[in-house]
């Protein structure tokens, strides 16, 4: 009589599928890691006993490693940047979705030498389990830092100029762009200006790109950027160079609805009608889009689905997992601005 094959031994994700959590909770669970609560402990060590599982002793020593923390990190040059309704967002997203993998959020800000020293030195000594990284500018060194020196796993909130890292959630800026500008060609707007984000930013640069895309499919001369960088004052200030360099605009596609509440209130200094001498255009879709005056046009991008992904994205690479890059749709939202 032939022998009975080996009984296969169950695995972590089994244990964790039968007590109902991720594999990561899982794993810290099994190696009495803190930040665990009670209630999910107790449904993994039944699992373990239901399943009869036997920790393998290599991830078991990987898993003691862990702190139960990831950062978000954000590198700019404004301490007031957490305070942008587009960050805060964010937070809320990838909040709830380490909160699911029972990961507390450390919030971190490259606002100096100093602060990207700090970031640097959390990089190299896995003070966290992994690290979601926003708002790179071009030649920033954390970039450099995050690709090939951090001792953990780096999840980037848009995709870093001149760089194409392993692991990023974006949105589809020139899709969203080009959509603003279709609609205001669409509205009889041949003259359309674009207040564009940072052009050492990705996002500043891809959204210009959609504005450049469809004023050339259109027949239409795009007009050179008007940099800011995405706040309402340099909104104003790009607006007020346009109107001087181009006193005939009818149009504007502004880089984000902060931009957009910027030139609305130009506009108005100018003595321009919104939309019947000037159409406006922005992107973002925040609560201050709904509420300016009139209410803005502009293109809705899922910001809290960015941050929740971009945590999630983390928890699989925690979890042994190798995630692809993820682009987050974008869609037009008319109001009575254009």
């Amino acid at each position: 009589m032939a022998e009975d094959a080996p009984r296969r031994q169950p695995t972590l994700d089994e244990v964790a599928e039968r007590a109902g959590v991720s594999r990561s909770v899982a794993s810290r669970a099994l190696n009495n890691a803190p930040h665990v609560s009670r209630a999910k402990r107790e449904a993994v060590e039944r699992a373990v006993r239901q399943l009869g599982y036997v920790p393998n002793p290599a991830a078991r020593a990987l898993a003691t490693r862990q702190t139960g923390a990831a950062a978000l990190v954000v590198s700019g040059e404004d301490p007031a940047i957490f305070a942008d309704p587009f960050f805060g967002q964010v937070i809320v997203g990838a909040s709830a979705a380490l909160e699911e993998a029972d990961l507390h959020l450390m919030l971190c800000l490259a606002a100096s030498e100093r602060g990207r020293k700090r970031v640097a030195e959390l990089l190299r000594s896995r003070g966290a389990d992994g690290v979601m990284l926003m708002a790179l500018r071009e030649e920033d060194p954390l970039t450099r830092i995050a690709e090939e020196e951090a001792r953990m796993p780096v999840v980037f909130g848009g995709r870093p100029v001149g760089s194409a890292p392993r692991w990023y959630v974006d949105v589809d800026n020139v899709g969203g762009a080009r959509e603003a500008t279709e609609h205001l060609v669409s509205r009889g707007r041949t003259r359309v200006a674009a207040l564009c984000g940072r052009l050492d930013t990705e996002a500043g640069r891809a959204r210009y790109q959609g504005y450049r895309d469809a004023m050339l499919a259109a027949g239409l001369e795009p007009l050179p950027p008007q940099e800011g960088d995405f706040t309402e004052t340099s909104g104003a200030a790009a607006m007020a160079a346009v109107l001087e360099k181009r006193p005939d605009v009818d149009g504007v596609f502004a880089a984000s609805d902060n931009m957009a509440a910027g030139a609305l209130r130009m506009l108005r200094r100018a003595g321009r009608q919104v939309p019947a001498d000037v159409a406006v255009v922005g992107f973002d879709d925040l609560t201050a889009a709904q509420i300016a005056d009139p209410p803005l046009t502009t293109v809705h991008q899922p910001i809290e689905a960015l941050g929740r992904e971009m945590a999630r994205m983390l928890v699989a690479l925690l979890d042994g997992q190798d995630p692809t890059p993820l682009i987050l749709p974008t869609r037009l939202v008319v109001r009575a601005s254009a």
